[in-house]
């Protein structure tokens, strides 16, 4: 367990710096993506292929594992999307929804009943982001988008989780970045008509940045979340999550001065959210000390 939550937490920093990568790479945030996509299929192929890590899986789990990963696509361009419309400590904030969508849709799908707690901390998450909204009106747009994209990230762990009991993390990450690659590259010509951009190739700044958005905050930090995630509840590695705001927002403030255009009304939602992590920070550690307690209390023999 304190291996997959040290897991967990690395692939959580890594993923702070999307955020920072979003706007600072000059491409729209459907070409983003595309890019991204692009790098992080082909280094997986490559990279696993070389290292004996892809099995063979069934059309059917092939077929689903794609379709999730177009989900997963669709998150980062709405993601990216909110970066655009309003800035990187906003986008991040709206991340932190996930926790809500996660608690309500997980016992949905996967046939679950309800846990009040996780449900109830999921809303306080996003009673937070209800206050950036109602007073900073400014980010409007911006938080209806991110809110779509914490939709989008709440399934497809729930997904993964499912698929990880049958497919190793590797095969998973890459017919699943493949997937997303295929289905974006339909809907871009369409994407990119409604709007439109200045040019499709980037240039060697911005290749050298999506390079790293490929290969340090996907391949290394999908592989650290997935592997986290076999071992912890999708609605435990969302909640987490919650602190690639704390990570991204900090480093917004110190490259692009963010904290000069957000006001107090930012900074209490904000907190609600933290409070949030941190009450559910509190409940695991006393279920992890109460089933501690119950192993040590059962003798051998018993």
């Amino acid at each position: 367990m304190k291996k997959a939550f040290l897991q967990l937490h690395a692939a959580v920093f890594l993923a702070g710096f999307t955020g920072i990568l979003g706007r600072l790479i000059s491409l729209n945030e459907g070409m983003i993506v595309w890019y991204r996509l692009f790098f992080t299929s082909l280094t997986m192929w490559v990279l696993f292929s070389l290292l004996k890590k892809l099995h063979a899986i069934s059309v059917a789990d092939r077929l689903k594992i794609m379709g999730v990963g177009f989900i997963a696509a669709l998150h980062w361009v709405t993601f990216y999307g909110a970066i655009k419309y309003a800035n990187v400590s906003v986008a991040l904030v709206c991340f932190s929804a996930i926790s809500f969508f996660t608690a309500l849709f997980e016992p949905l799908i996967l046939k679950k009943r309800i846990n009040w707690v996780e449900l109830l901390l999921g809303g306080l998450t996003l009673s937070g982001i209800y206050i950036i909204f109602h007073f900073d009106t400014q980010f409007k747009t911006g938080i209806l988008i991110g809110l779509v994209s914490a939709v989008l990230a709440a399934l497809f762990p729930i997904y993964n989780r499912e698929f990880l009991k049958r497919v190793n993390v590797e095969t998973l990450l890459t017919w699943q970045q493949t997937g997303g690659l295929l289905a974006l590259s339909v809907l871009l010509p369409f994407y990119l008509q409604k709007f439109p951009v200045e040019h499709f190739i980037p240039g060697r700044e911005d290749t050298a940045w999506l390079l790293v958005l490929s290969w340090f905050c996907s391949v290394v930090a999908f592989q650290l979340s997935a592997n986290a995630l076999k071992r912890l509840s999708a609605f435990t590695v969302n909640l987490t999550y919650n602190l690639e705001p704390v990570y991204g927002i900090l480093l917004a403030f110190a490259v692009y001065h963010e904290n000069k255009y957000l006001g107090k009304w930012f900074y209490t939602g904000f907190a609600v959210i933290a409070a949030a992590l941190v009450i559910h920070i509190i409940i695991l550690i006393r279920v992890e000390r109460k089933l501690i307690h119950r192993a040590t209390a059962v003798k051998p023999g018993d």
